[in-house]
């Protein structure tokens, strides 16, 4: 999709969340999960992402629950910030967005 400098957020509907994602890189290129903690959001990684789309990655930033565009699918499903939630979050992203086998890198 973006090779460098521009990103595009991109909407991935899993079973629970239409989760919001930064999205940059070929399409090709190795993937790469960037997950931020709170409060911040995917801004926080610019730095890490621009030294890694010059070395072929594919840099997936979402939005965790409760951050950006992301958001619950259905709004009577008890909202949780516990961290199997988030987890859950993580595991259908990556299968949703098709990676394969993503580098995972978080912080908090």
């Amino acid at each position: 999709m973006t090779t460098s400098g521009e990103s595009l957020i991109r909407i991935v509907e899993t079973p629970t969340l239409a989760i919001g994602a930064r999205v940059e890189g070929p399409e090709s290129g190795w993937p790469v999960v960037l997950l931020h903690g709170f409060p911040y959001d995917v801004h926080s990684y610019d730095a890490v992402t621009a030294l890694l789309l010059p070395r072929g990655a594919r840099v997936v930033t979402p939005y965790l629950r409760g951050f950006g565009p992301t958001g619950l699918r259905d709004p009577r499903v008890v909202r949780s910030g516990q961290q199997a939630a988030i987890g859950t979050d993580v595991v259908e992203l990556i299968r949703e967005s098709g990676l394969d086998a993503p580098v995972l890198a978080g912080f908090d």
